[in-house]
C-alpha cells in the first residue's frame, strides 16, 4: 500500500480525539482557517485562507499531531468515503487557526399562565397553545403553565429573558393588549395558588429565588369576563378576548425573536 494510501487508511480509522491547541479546544467538527506553511506547491496556495471542518485528529510516530479537514464549502462534503483522497486535506497544527464557532443563541421563555376555568383569565395558556409546535427561533421555548405558578418561578432559572402571556385588567376596553415591561426589583409578595396566579407574583418568588432573566416582558390583554374566584367556573374565552389570541401569538413570536437576538426589551 503506498504510504500516502496507508496514511489516509490510518487517520479514517483513528478514534475522534481531541487537541489543544492555544488554550482552544479542537475536535471532529471543529471550525479551523487553513495557513498551508510558506514555500508550498499551488494546492497550498490555493488552500491558503479558507475555511475547514476538522474530520480526524491524529499524531506520527514523533507524536506530531496532524488533523484531516475537509473544506467548508465542499459540495462534496456530505460523500464520506467516496470523496477521497482529493477533498480531503492533512494539516499540522501550526496551518491551521481554530475559529469562534458561530454565538449560541440567547434562552427566552414563553410562558403562557392562567386558569381556563376563570373564563378570560385562560387567555395566556390559549396563546401558548396557539404557538406550541411552531419553530420560533433558535433558543425559544413555548410554555402552557396555567395555575402552576410555582413550577414556572422556578422554570425561569437558566434563560436570558422571558414572555409573560396573561390576561391583565387595566380598565381598557375588552381585547385591548398591553405590552409591559416590569422593573426587575418589581414583584408582589403573595403567596401563589390557583386564585392568586398573577405575572408580577410569579416574578417576585422568582427574584427571591434568584431564577429572574434579564429581561422580561409580559403581554396581556384586557379580559370581558373575569369571575371572582368565589364564583361560578366560566370556561371559554370572550369574543373580544379570544379574537385577540392570533395577533397576540403574532406580536409575541416577534417579541421572542427580538430577545434571541439579544436587542433587549422594547424600549429598553
Amino acid at each position: 500500500m503506498p504510504v500516502a494510501d496507508e496514511f489516509l487508511t490510518r487517520m479514517s480509522l483513528a478514534s475522534p480525539r481531541e487537541l489543544n491547541l492555544g488554550g482552544r479546544v479542537l475536535r471532529r467538527g471543529s471550525r479551523v482557517r487553513l495557513n498551508p506553511k510558506p514555500g508550498g506547491d499551488l494546492l497550498d496556495r490555493t488552500l491558503a485562507g479558507r475555511f475547514a471542518v476538522i474530520e480526524g485528529i491524529d499524531e506520527d510516530e514523533a507524536g506530531i499531531a496532524h488533523v484531516a479537514v475537509v473544506l467548508e464549502d465542499d459540495p462534496g462534503r456530505d460523500m464520506g468515503e467516496l470523496r477521497h483522497p482529493a477533498h480531503r486535506f492533512f494539516f499540522t497544527t501550526a496551518e491551521i487557526e481554530p475559529i469562534e464557532a458561530p454565538a449560541a443563541a440567547r434562552r427566552v421563555l414563553v410562558a403562557g399562565i392562567g386558569n381556563v376555568f376563570f373564563g378570560d383569565d385562560g387567555f395566556g395558556v390559549a396563546v401558548a397553545r396557539r404557538l406550541i409546535g411552531r419553530s420560533i427561533a433558535p433558543g425559544v421555548k413555548i410554555g402552557d403553565y396555567g395555575i402552576r405558578g410555582m413550577d414556572l418561578a422556578y422554570a425561569l432559572e437558566g434563560y436570558d429573558a422571558a414572555i409573560i402571556v396573561d390576561a391583565v385588567p387595566q380598565g381598557k376596553p375588552p381585547g385591548s393588549v398591553h405590552l409591559i415591561v416590569p422593573d426587575p426589583e418589581d414583584g408582589e409578595e403573595v403567596p401563589l395558588d390557583s386564585h392568586q396566579m398573577n405575572p408580577l407574583a410569579v416574578l417576585g418568588l422568582a427574584r427571591r429565588l434568584g431564577k429572574l432573566p434579564k429581561d422580561l416582558v409580559i403581554v396581556g390583554c384586557e379580559p370581558d369576563v373575569y369571575p371572582a374566584p368565589e364564583g361560578p367556573m366560566s370556561m371559554g374565552l370572550s369574543p373580544p378576548v379570544a379574537a385577540a389570541v392570533d395577533g397576540v401569538a403574532e406580536i409575541v413570536s416577534e417579541l421572542a425573536v427580538r430577545l434571541s437576538a439579544g436587542a433587549g426589551t422594547p424600549g429598553g
